[in-house]
């Protein structure tokens, strides 16, 4: 069974010219900074979604206190 696991190793590229990892480091640099930047942008969103569904929140609870308060006094 570890056999099976191994055969990936067999294939692997290993360059004798060391410059051939530049673009590659270049790439990963470039990837990790757009995926830094999205997080960065879906946090901001979410906050600002979760401040939109509580001011949401807040009027419909404020809504239904002064239904309850109305009904309360028709009574």
């Amino acid at each position: 069974m570890f056999h099976i696991l191994q055969l990936g190793f067999l294939y692997l590229y290993f360059p004798e010219d060391k410059t051939e990892y530049i673009p590659v480091v270049i790439e990963l640099l470039v990837l990790i900074g757009i995926c830094i930047l999205l997080f960065r942008w879906l946090m901001k969103k979410s906050n600002k979604d979760a401040e939109k569904a509580r001011e949401i929140e807040a009027k419909v609870m404020q809504a239904r206190k002064e239904q309850m308060e109305k009904d309360s006094t028709q009574n």
